[in-house]
């Protein structure tokens, strides 16, 4: 008797811990359901770097889904890994790094998608010979792409330069010429010296680039970074200031080579394979160039009436400099969500925030967590279905749905994004369309065809 009613128990222990096992797994089908329907690929494709499924090899484990930092990418469907969420995507690849049977693959968009963008081969090399680009105007996001990138394309110059003949400093042809000093292009600078060639970097605005203009304490990187002439940075959190005084002591430590405040106007390849890049009051000569300039160029603008009014600014840098302000941040991505939290910590701010879905889809998960309590608490107004439609001095009208809101106002933020540098990419010559990358877990870049083996 006893042993039956042992029997009995085990049994309905068991069917009560398979019984919620299977509720909770049902539960997770509905939501990646609901999540993919309401954001997929289909609505909007990505135009850069994502991972590939092959639900082949998937062996259902999740850990993917727990790793990757922007929350709810991806999720579990029918005991598979899916993308559910992919426009929040940007590309950290920390899934395929995780994925124990290599089900996943980082892509770049598919060639329908990447005819607005520069072609680039698995060297980063553009339809120009020996002219390059690295980082973020090649469709990877991420500052340690950047680095990565940076750091990769001296050495494959390096390689290309190896056992030709090089005339000496004096002939003023540079081995390579590196146009921008973000992170990518500071790489590739420490990378040249690193490597012996002769180089020139050239920076349109100030060392640090576009990690320059965030705003303050801004986490820019949350992963170990290696960098030349320094070896591995070890820490898995950088804000703005502390990746800044970083550059700063390295580049200190070697003779920077920089023309700051310059601007490239145009770059030309002579017959002899050497172009000369053009600024306002100089031109060099280079055998190589590498263009590190990012995606953001000039600040979208709306279009709306009174956007030209002085209270109207596209960046944000001291969120402390402005108290007791009525103030609207216009958009619905990292910078404007940023922007706005930033702003309604300072004393007396009123802040609404103006986004024109019905809900936040690209922002990472650590944002929308903030933004959240933000908005339970009162700090920021979201106003979501909405258009500005005229700005003036003291007020915001704004079309939420098919009503108008007329809204004090003080300042206004917009964070539309930035007309990327891509006419001047044409007027050199650069041409666009399908590019042939693939790039995995770590960094590796190969030929497109992934060619998986079984699993162990």
């Amino acid at each position: 008797m006893d042993t039956f009613l042992t029997v009995i128990m085990a049994v309905a222990l068991a069917i009560f811990f398979v019984r919620r096992y299977l509720t909770k797994l049902n539960k997770n089908d509905h939501l990646a359901r609901q999540m993919a329907e309401r954001v997929t690929f289909d609505a909007e494709p990505p135009k850069g770097l994502h991972p590939h499924i092959d639900a082949t090899y998937c062996i259902g484990c999740a850990t993917c889904t727990a790793v990757c930092p922007e929350g709810d990418v991806l999720a579990m469907l029918g005991g598979k890994a899916v993308i559910a969420n992919g426009q929040k995507c940007i590309g950290h690849g920390l899934c395929a790094q995780a994925c124990p049977v290599g089900a996943i693959t980082m892509i770049m968009a598919a060639p329908s998608m990447g005819a607005d963008m520069p072609y680039l081969t698995p060297e980063y090399e553009t339809t120009i010979e020996n002219l390059f680009i690295v980082g973020e105007l090649g469709g990877l996001a991420l500052i340690r792409n950047a680095i990565n990138q940076g750091r990769d394309c001296i050495d494959i110059i390096t390689k290309r330069l190896r056992g030709k003949p090089r005339a000496g400093p004096a002939s003023g042809i540079y081995d390579v010429l590196i146009v921008g000093a973000g992170p990518a292009g500071i790489t590739a600078s420490l990378r040249a010296i690193e490597n012996k060639l002769t180089y020139i970097t050239i920076e349109r605005d100030e060392v640090g680039g576009t990690v320059a203009k965030f705003p303050r304490q801004k986490v820019v990187t949350t992963t170990p970074l290696e960098f030349p002439m320094y070896g591995k940075l070890k820490k898995t959190e950088l804000s703005k200031e502390h990746l800044l005084a970083f550059f700063d002591m390295v580049l200190n430590r070697v003779e920077f080579n920089v023309c700051a405040d310059a601007s490239v106007d145009d770059i030309r390849k002579g017959p002899d394979g050497i172009f000369t890049v053009m600024t306002a009051t100089q031109r060099y000569r280079a055998r190589a160039v590498v263009l590190a300039i990012g995606r953001s160029g000039t600040p979208r603008k709306l279009g709306v009436k009174g956007e030209h009014l002085p209270k109207v600014m596209y960046r944000l840098i001291e969120a402390d400099h402005y108290r007791n302000q009525r103030i609207l941040v216009v958009g619905g991505g990292d910078s404007a969500v940023e922007a706005a939290m930033g702003l309604a910590q300072q004393t007396g701010n009123q802040v609404k925030l103006s986004y024109r879905r019905s809900e936040f889809i690209r922002i990472k998960e650590r944002n929308a967590q903030r933004m959240r309590e933000c908005m339970r608490t009162g700090k920021v107004e979201v106003i979501f279905d909405s258009i500005p439609l005229e700005f003036r001095p003291d007020r915001v009208l704004l079309a939420v749905g098919e009503t108008l809101q007329i809204l004090p106002n003080d300042f206004v933020w917009i964070f539309a994004g930035g007309t990327p540098p891509y006419e001047f990419l044409r007027k050199i010559g650069v041409g666009f369309g399908m590019r042939d990358l693939t790039i995995e877990a770590g960094n590796d870049i190969r030929r497109s065809q992934e060619v998986h083996s079984t699993p162990s």
